[in-house]
This record gives structure tokens, C-alpha cells and sequence, in this order.
């Protein structure tokens, strides 16, 4: 069995013309632990709409992720959720534990070609992460949830959407992403796929489905430092 690589070879990574990057545990670390702000508010959307208990909404909230790959889709499909009311208040939250990251923006700007933000959240949300580690100058483009139609990640159209949009050579693209499932589709469209895991991945809580698996083939590299990843690259 092929294990992922730590450590990039920049010639592997010479034909590379579109950087594409997730957002969230992605373009900073998991250890920030901004997304569980947006966790707790979308549980309290969810107890809210449904006259319900936070622990009944926090369960039906990672049942409709796990089957829609977004809490949000789930909402839609079941209840009827108006999206930009859920995203708003999901969306609500405080990004002053982000600091400006210089050395990654330095990278993210000095790769050749186009960088783009692939995100299931929402263009505002990105704007204000990525504005907040100082990188946002350095992408050409965010794509979001909204510009998918809401529908998720790892849905295969949504792939075939951005892809089509921005006319992406898939051959000669990758893909950053911390979360395995979301990198199965691209490596299957012919991109490089590289998860970005948590420094301390064994004492750092991730739900089962965040976790790499033996049987993940579809992952060429592994990093817990993307600002070092990418700077290996230039």
C-alpha cells in the first residue's frame, strides 16, 4: 500500500498552474478552533427552528451533515431553511483568534498560477478569515456554498461547477483540504490532493469522519504545517 508523502517535491508540483484551497482547519490550523464558534451556532439555528434541545439539535445538526454534507443542505431539504439567514447566523462569530500569518501569505502569493478558496461556508466568512490571517489579497477567487448551488461538498457536481466556472486544469491543479472525504472526487478529476491534519492530531478532538483511514488512497500528501508545505514549493 502507497502512503502519503510529508514532504513535497517541488518538481512533482511543477506543472501545478491552480492552487485551490479549503477554508476552514485548512488555511489555518485546526488548533485555532474557529469553526466550533460556527459549530455552536448552527446547533442553536437548529434548537431554535425546531422548539427543541440543544442536544437533540446537536444530533439531528452532524446527522444532516454526515448525510448532505452540510448541516445547511440538511435544513433545506427537510425544513425549508431560507440559506442566507442560516448563514448569516452561522457566520456570527468573533475572528480575533486569527492572526496575520505573513509567511503563508508570502507563499500563497509567490506560487505560479492561480489560487483559489473552495469553501462550503460563504463568501463573507472567507473574506473575513482569510482577510483576517492577511491573505485574502492573494487569491483570484472564492467560491462558496452560494456559488454551488448549497449543494456541499463532496458532491461531485460541485466540483465539476467550480472546475467549469474558472476552466481548471484539473492535471494541472491540487487541492488542500482537511477533510479526507472532500478530496476523493478531485484526485478521481486528476488533481494532487493534500490533507492538511492537526499538528498534535492524537490529542486534538476530530469526529471519526475527520480522521485519515488506512483505506485513503486518494490523498498524495499529508501536513500539519501548510505554510512550510507551500514554501518547499518556491
Amino acid at each position: 500500500m502507497t502512503q502519503p508523502k510529508t514532504l513535497p517535491a517541488a518538481a512533482d508540483f511543477a506543472t501545478i498552474r491552480d492552487w485551490v484551497f479549503d477554508l476552514d482547519n485548512t488555511l489555518y490550523p485546526h488548533a485555532v478552533d474557529l469553526f466550533s464558534q460556527v459549530d455552536v451556532n448552527m446547533t442553536s439555528y437548529v434548537a431554535a427552528l425546531l422548539q427543541t434541545d440543544r442536544d437533540s439539535a446537536r444530533k439531528l445538526q452532524k446527522q444532516y451533515y454526515l448525510e448532505h454534507g452540510t448541516t445547511l443542505q440538511g435544513l433545506m431539504i427537510h425544513h425549508g431553511v431560507d440559506p442566507d439567514d442560516f448563514l448569516e447566523k452561522a457566520h456570527a462569530i468573533d475572528y480575533t483568534g486569527l492572526q496575520p500569518q505573513p509567511a503563508l501569505a508570502a507563499a500563497i502569493k509567490a506560487l505560479p498560477g492561480r489560487k483559489f478558496i473552495f469553501t462550503n461556508g460563504s463568501v463573507k466568512h472567507a473574506q473575513d478569515t482569510a482577510g483576517a490571517l492577511g491573505i485574502l489579497d492573494n487569491f483570484d477567487d472564492i467560491f462558496d456554498i452560494v456559488a454551488a448551488d448549497y449543494l456541499p461538498k463532496p458532491a461531485v457536481g460541485t466540483y465539476d461547477k467550480f472546475a467549469g466556472l474558472h476552466k481548471i486544469d484539473t492535471e494541472n491543479a491540487v487541492m488542500f483540504e482537511d477533510l479526507p472525504r472532500n478530496l476523493v472526487v478531485p484526485k478521481a478529476l486528476g488533481m494532487k490532493t493534500v490533507l492538511l491534519v492537526p499538528e498534535n492530531e492524537e490529542g486534538t478532538f476530530t469526529e471519526w469522519w475527520e480522521r485519515k483511514g488506512e483505506e485513503d488512497h486518494h490523498i498524495d500528501y499529508v501536513t500539519d504545517d501548510l505554510t512550510a508545505f507551500l514554501t518547499a514549493l518556491i
